[in-house]
């Protein structure tokens, strides 16, 4: 239930520090002094992922009766913006920051900074490097995600020998790395295995994508399985696949649990999609900054949040959910 003593304020696009911090949602301007301060920073202020993540944290601290900021990069890897947003969340005095971190490593010295500040933090949906960087982790466990998303390509295929291209996302983020691994691991395949016939990077963007796959289908013609590191990415390789007349020749899965996500597989442009829970990283999330307030407790650890395979196209031996289970409970 929302706290209707207490005024929202919503302001979407303020720019600091030169273009490089987007300021996507400011907090909950609240007459209690004594009301803790969350902050929240995510990659972007755009992606419909983080924006479910966001909104999860405003209902949820406005439930707690907590003041939530949240900042946001300007673009996926802006870890400049970032780092400058832990600065103003710890000069604003807030008791913890929940942050996606744009890169693994780029802003371990502000996390740190901002911990001996004694201020808490909690990496939501992208864990650190070292894992330890950060008091806590609220995410799904997407090496996990990934060996679903892999397992049901491999059994889709069945006997035919698979010939793989990989979408992935942003070079040395622990998500990326974690998907693609764990993919390779459902297909039973490594890196320098021969049934990999392409790779490119795309930073999880549909344009991106798109021009990746093209090219991508003039190099390897004969690729019949794609990994795509999200459904934005996904969508965009369909494109490329659509255009070419291949649509019906290639089995494409990917990770994210949106509810275009979701019908994209319902129609079939997707063939399989493992279902995030980002609403329960931000809610938990708070509730661990509100307890800290509270008594001093300290999150820790890795808290898996959950994964689901969505498809209409069961394997037999791998757990999964229809579409009409996915619609129920997609976000976005």
């Amino acid at each position: 239930m929302f706290n209707h003593r207490r005024k929202s304020t919503l302001t979407i696009g303020t720019v600091l520090m030169a273009g490089s911090l987007v300021l996507g949602l400011t907090a909950c301007s609240s007459s209690d002094s004594d009301s803790v301060k969350v902050g929240l920073i995510t990659k972007t202020d755009s992606n419909p992922y983080f924006v479910k993540l966001r909104e999860a944290a405003q209902a949820k601290a406005d439930s707690s009766g907590a003041e939530l900021v949240a900042l946001a990069g300007a673009f996926d890897g802006d870890n400049e913006g970032q780092v400058a947003a832990i600065e103003n969340l710890v000069g604003q005095g807030v008791k913890g920051i929940l942050i996606t971190p744009n890169s693994s490593t780029g802003v371990l010295d502000a996390i740190k900074k901002a911990r001996d500040a004694g201020v808490v933090v909690i990496a939501l949906d992208t864990a650190t490097d070292p894992e330890d960087a950060v008091d806590a982790t609220f995410a799904t466990d997407n090496k996990a995600a990934g060996v679903s998303q892999g397992a049901w390509v491999k059994g889709t295929l069945g006997t035919t020998a698979p010939q793989v291209i990989m979408l992935d996302g942003t070079a040395g983020g622990t998500v990326d790395t974690f998907r693609h691994d764990g993919f390779l691991e459902g297909m039973g395949l490594t890196d320098s295995s021969p049934e990999i016939v392409g790779q490119e990077n795309t930073n999880g963007d549909q344009t991106k994508a798109q021009t990746a796959m093209e090219n991508l289908l003039q190099r390897a013609p004969g690729v019949n399985a794609l990994y795509t590191i999200n459904e934005p990415a996904a969508a965009g390789a369909y494109q490329a696949i659509q255009s070419a007349g291949r649509a019906d020749q290639i089995t494409i899965g990917s990770i994210d649990g949106s509810c275009t996500g979701i019908a994209n597989v319902k129609s079939g442009i997707i063939g399989a999609t493992v279902l995030q829970f980002p609403a329960k990283m931000a809610e938990q999330g708070v509730d661990a900054v509100v307890k800290f307030a509270q008594d001093g407790t300290k999150p820790s650890g890795f808290n898996d949040t959950g994964s689901q395979l969505v498809t209409d196209k069961p394997v037999a031996g791998i757990d999964s959910q229809d579409t009409a289970w996915g619609e129920a409970n997609c976000w976005g």
